[in-house]
């Protein structure tokens, strides 16, 4: 009777602790947004290399499934290579493809180009 309750007990505890590890120690996602310069960009593979204005930290992005807009209008990916300057979202999470260690995915990049305003 006593080792059945020890084993009773023990898995309680296994449980109990299995819980905690899987709620308090799983990875959490990070969302970020802010300007950042605009680095380089890879066309073929959809990947961008950004750096925050204040304090410099890179990050590299996978930006398969990102959405650009140029003044708030729908662009095209590779228009991006024209601007230095852009407002990036991103989810950052550590990440792998194709053998890149990537920082996280760009959500969206914005960017307001003074130029078209000046012609207005």
């Amino acid at each position: 009777m006593k080792r059945m309750e020890k084993i009773f007990r023990l898995s309680i505890i296994t449980v109990i602790a299995c819980t905690w590890v899987h709620v308090f120690c799983a990875p959490v996602q990070a969302f970020e947004a802010g300007s950042f310069r605009l680095l380089s960009m890879s066309k073929s593979e959809k990947l961008i290399l950004v750096s925050r204005i204040p304090d410099q930290r890179k990050f590299l992005l996978d930006a398969t499934d990102v959405k650009v807009a140029i003044n708030d209008q729908p662009a095209e990916f590779e228009e991006l290579a024209s601007f230095t300057i852009v407002q990036v979202q991103m989810d950052l999470g550590r990440a792998r493809r194709k053998g890149i260690n990537l920082d996280g995915r760009a959500i969206e990049i914005a960017v307001s180009d003074p130029t078209e305003k000046q012609g207005e």
